[in-house]
């Protein structure tokens, strides 16, 4: 069996990491490629070396630019790849425009797709993310889920074949690099934070950066708060600040270069609270029993906020100001957020989703 995994963003590469390990366990063949949708090399090239991941067989190399071009420029790319590689099955992950390419890259030449990270979704279609999440899940033939509420939204748009519930592979892979990160310099240290003393924002989503007025009432958000902020600015986000002419608010807000995965691991693990837009970083909130306050009116990550660690309070400086009080007072395991909630459950399966897949993958092709 021959496998072609597609990646291009930071997030892609943390989940491949555990699953390209177990297919090399199981002796399964593995072409990778990187579209170059993230090419900053501290989203990109320092993955793979502190994520143990081997380099790329192809990297396309199509940069940034706007979503249908981008798209397009990965779609001619990803073809002549599979056209030549001819593998058994094409591997996706996420919701990004390189899912979205290589699903289709993948159909048009009659090779089936594999979704990891199937049947999410945020109900809001002027999300660029959910229009990818959606096609890629209609199109694949195995839909790898890493939640029951995943299996419950596919089931609803009459996608029941091919369905399975692995558990999260971004849960294998926190596991994994947690035991990296502890080995590292503590960039903590370096910055001169205490832990449980500072918050951890993150932000990134073009419904936040591209509005000028949103960015600036959120960077005000984020400045009002009463202990550190540690801001690694994504370089959409940066570009943004720069464009609107938005100047980062004094404060206690401390924006930083993109920090790296490992680094990203432990300063999430001892924050004080996390703030994000981020769907990857809610999760591995809950997963450090950080509690989140997601910047977004909806998630696809609903298990987050329904287990009371995880708080929607999109742009509203009210709602932004309950939350952060409610994690002030918030002093152990219980959900800070959660009525009647008392500790955190294994939401996200048993930190083996990537071995599982591989399995579903060889009996799949058995067959």
């Amino acid at each position: 069996m021959k496998v072609t995994t597609i990646v291009g963003a930071r997030p892609q590469f943390v989940k491949a990491a555990p699953v390209s390990r177990a297919l090399a366990a199981r002796g399964v063949a593995e072409a990778l490629v990187h579209t170059g949708q993230h090419y900053d090399p501290q989203l990109s090239d320092v993955f793979f070396e502190q994520l143990k991941l081997r380099q790329p067989d192809h990297h396309l190399g199509v940069g940034s630019a706007a979503h249908g071009a981008q798209t397009g420029r990965m779609l001619e790319a990803i073809e002549s790849v599979l056209t030549a590689g001819r593998p058994d099955w094409v591997l996706v992950y996420g919701d990004t425009n390189s899912t979205l390419a290589g699903a289709l890259a993948a159909v048009k030449l009659g090779i089936p797709i594999a979704h990891v990270e199937a049947g999410l979704r945020s109900f809001n279609r002027a999300m660029p993310e959910e229009i990818n999440r959606v096609v890629a899940d209609h199109l694949s033939a195995l839909l790898l889920c890493p939640t029951e509420a995943a299996v419950r939204n596919l089931a609803a748009e009459g996608i029941t074949r091919g369905v399975h519930l692995v558990g999260d592979v971004m849960y294998d892979s926190v596991l994994y690099n947690t035991r990296l990160a502890e080995q590292a310099p503590s960039p903590l240290k370096a910055m001169g934070l205490a832990e449980r003393g500072y918050y951890l924002a993150t932000l990134h989503r073009p419904a936040n950066t591209d509005d000028p007025a949103r960015l600036s009432r959120l960077m005000a958000m984020l400045g009002g708060l009463d202990a550190p902020v540690v801001l690694p600015l994504h370089p959409r986000t940066a570009r943004a600040l720069a464009t609107a002419e938005i100047a980062v608010s004094p404060g206690q807000l401390r924006a930083t270069p993109p920090a790296s995965y490992l680094d990203m691991l432990t300063l999430e693990r001892h924050a004080r609270g996390i703030i994000t837009d981020s769907g990857g970083v809610q999760k591995e909130a809950y997963f450090f029993g950080v509690p989140c306050i997601t910047l977004r009116a909806e998630t696809e990550w609903v298990e987050t906020v329904e287990a009371g660690w995880n708080t929607l309070v999109d742009c509203d400086a009210e709602r932004f100001r309950a939350a952060v009080d409610e994690v002030a007072r918030w002093t152990g395991d219980a959900a800070p957020f959660g009525k009647g909630a008392t500790s955190r459950r294994d939401l996200y399966g048993d930190g083996h989703a990537a071995e599982a897949i591989v399995e579903i993958l060889l009996d799949t092709s058995r067959h």
